[in-house]
Order: C-alpha cells, then sequence, then structure tokens
C-alpha cells in the first residue's frame, strides 16, 4: 500500500484517571489479551502498511513493552517497520505538552523521510476492526483532500469529548463540532484521517507557524471549506473508550459471541504481543459462565458475565460476576465480586464482599491490596 500510518496517541484521558495513572490510554489492557494499541495497529498492518509511526505521549514505557520490536505485526524489519516517535516535550526538562501538532511538527522528519504518497492517521481510543484498504481507494477515487472516518454511532453520552461530522447525501462533510453530547444526523468522527503526505507536512507546518496547536481544530474544523473533506462510514461495530464506564460497558460487550466474531476476525485478525503461558486450568470447584477466561488463569470457584485476563486465580468458593479481572489478580477463598474492575496485580483477601453498579463499577487500582 502506498501509504505510512501514524498512531497520534495525544487524547483526553481525565475520564479514565482510574486506569491510566500508570500507563497511557495506549496500552490499557482490554479483552483478556490485548491493549487498546492493538486494534489500530491490527488494522494498519491488515491492510498492507509496512511503516507505521506511534506517536506517544506520556508514561509510555509500558508501552514500549508491549510493542517491542514490531514482531507480532510483521513489522520487525530492517527498513520501515514500526516506529516510536517522542513527544516534543521529551527533551526539554520540565516541559509540558501544548497540543499534538507540537508533537507532529517535533517528528516532521519521519513523515518528510517517507516516499509514500498517503498517510493514515489513527488513535487509540476508538476500537474496531476496518477495512483500511478500502477506504484508501474511495479516498483515491473521490479525489478527496482529506477523508474522515465515522461511525453511526448510538447516542451514548458519558461526559467524554467526542469529534462529530455532518454530511451531505454525497458524504461531503459540512461540520465538524467537539462536543460532550450529540445532535441529531451526526456522526461519531473515529480519529482515523486519509489524506496526502504532502498535505499533512504543509498543514503541520502551517499550524505550526502560527503558533496553533490541536490537529483536529486547526487543522480540519479551520480548513473545512478550503478542502474537499469527505466522509466514509464504517458500518460495523465501535467502541469509544472515553471513561471508566464506557470501558467497562465495551468490555462487557465482547460476551456476545457476535460482536467478539466480529471485533476481531472480520476483516481481518487482531493481532497482540505473545506470552508462553499454558492453557487456564478449571479445578473440581470451577463454574464458569459466558466469560471470556485468558491462558494463564486459575479457577476453582464461580465465574459468571465475566472477564479474566492472564494469570488470575480464583479460589475456592468465591464468586466473581460481572466483573474484570486484569493480569495476575488473585481472588481469595468466600470473596464475592459484582462490578468490578480489578486492575493488574490485585490481591482481594478471603471473605471480602465488593459490589458495584452497572453504571458505576467500583475500580480497585493496579497492586492493591483489599
Amino acid at each position: 500500500m502506498d501509504a505510512i500510518g501514524i498512531i497520534n496517541l495525544y487524547s483526553e484521558q481525565e475520564n479514565l484517571a482510574e486506569l491510566t495513572q500508570n500507563r497511557p490510554l495506549a496500552a490499557v489492557p482490554f479483552a483478556g489479551r490485548y491493549r487498546l494499541i492493538d486494534f489500530p495497529l491490527s488494522n494498519m498492518v491488515n491492510a498492507g502498511i509496512g511503516n507505521v509511526g506511534i506517536m506517544v505521549h506520556h508514561k509510555y514505557r509500558s508501552l514500549m513493552d508491549h510493542l517491542r520490536s514490531g514482531k507480532e505485526w510483521d513489522l520487525a524489519r530492517k527498513r520501515e517497520g514500526l516506529t516510536i516517535l517522542p513527544p516534543a516535550y521529551a527533551s526539554q526538562p520540565g516541559g509540558k505538552p501544548f497540543g499534538d501538532i507540537e508533537n507532529f511538527h517535533a517528528n516532521l522528519d519521519y513523515i518528510l523521510r517517507s516516499n509514500h504518497k498517503y498517510v493514515i492517521l489513527g488513535g487509540a481510543r476508538m476500537v474496531c476492526n476496518i477495512d483500511l484498504a478500502t477506504a484508501l481507494n474511495v479516498h483515491k477515487l473521490r479525489q478527496a483532500d482529506i477523508t474522515a472516518i465515522y461511525s453511526e454511532q448510538e447516542e451514548y453520552q458519558d461526559g467524554t469529548l467526542r469529534t462529530l461530522l455532518a454530511v451531505d447525501a454525497d458524504n461531503r462533510v459540512t461540520d465538524i463540532q467537539i462536543n460532550r453530547g450529540f445532535c441529531p444526523g451526526q456522526k461519531l468522527a473515529t480519529d482515523m484521517y486519509i489524506m496526502g503526505r504532502e498535505l499533512l507536512i504543509d498543514l503541520i507546518d502551517n499550524c505550526a507557524a502560527r503558533g496553533e496547536t490541536d490537529f483536529v481544530k486547526h487543522c480540519l474544523i479551520k480548513n473545512l471549506h478550503r478542502f474537499k473533506i469527505y466522509g466514509h462510514p464504517h458500518k460495523g461495530y465501535l467502541a469509544h473508550i472515553g471513561s471508566t464506564l464506557s470501558y467497562f460497558k465495551h468490555s462487557m460487550d465482547l460476551l456476545q459471541p457476535d460482536v467478539w466474531q466480529e471485533l476481531f476476525f472480520n476483516p481481518g485478525r487482531i493481532y497482540t504481543k505473545v506470552k508462553d503461558e499454558p492453557p487456564a486450568k478449571y479445578q473440581s470447584g470451577a463454574n464458569v459462565i459466558n466469560s471470556l477466561v485468558a491462558n494463564g488463569c486459575d479457577i476453582d470457584g464461580t465465574v459468571e458475565n465475566s472477564i479474566l485476563f492472564r494469570g488470575v486465580k480464583v479460589a475456592k468458593g468465591a464468586v466473581v460476576k460481572d466483573c474484570i479481572v486484569m493480569q495476575k489478580g488473585q481472588i481469595d477463598a468466600g470473596v464475592e465480586l459484582q462490578n468490578v474492575i480489578c486492575d493488574k496485580d490485585v490481591h482481594v483477601l478471603a471473605g471480602r464482599s465488593l459490589r458495584g453498579e452497572p453504571s458505576y463499577p467500583i475500580i480497585i487500582k493496579k497492586g492493591m491490596v483489599i
């Protein structure tokens, strides 16, 4: 494919503070074995993109540990492959970010060195499985300057900022807003944009020269009537991870077999870091109902409508219902959990009982002992 991919990890995270305290949004665990970064990265690789730059923002050590050389995504190559693009303020003691334009401009040499004609931009807060090769072909046929991929998203309110589009009968974008709610007829932008490489360079240079800071506001909204900006619909499943509540809701969606099948296998597979662990072990007291259980788990209690990540232990007599338990969680005997999110390495001692609500799950921070 005649395109490079850039995954921009600059995004609002205030509504995900409990899960992003020690990691970027892109490194948040999802679906038992995956991280959020796996979805945009796999989408690009499945489209035939062999040169992907990840524009990191902050606290990205865990992300680099997950990505490593990019081997799992076939990006460990002598030429091109996977590139980590550091934030602009990384070389400035005490530096603070002012917006993603600053990061684009600091890594402009990466884009300049490429000889590909197009750039496909993506983010980490949208979880979907999309055919980017078809989207690029449509972009070419329309002779569009910019193509914004959107979803006919339900009006789900969680207080998160969204980029919303209005399009006409020909799918040309007529309005772009950044808002916390929907208006009738608006489409949810998926943070995926297609444009010419030279156009992106000009936009970044012009914005940086004028002290402008935000890609959507200053590259897209400001130039809405200057360029031919078209929308391209994504008609499959899409999860917008903008808050802890939406993370919990969309994780529970994965317990529906049709959602799981579409998200991980259609139109392409989703790849992740491979770990050498044994299959899950079900003891004589195990009772598992409608749950996702990753490899390395040891279960001797009841697990219902829940997602268990790698290495989770559920002791005899424990009941885990409507919960997410991340890597190496330990649930002791007699524990009762419902509507709870346990981050990595959480240990819930014997006899404890925690019960949240579907609209307000309890969150136990990484490494806590309860």
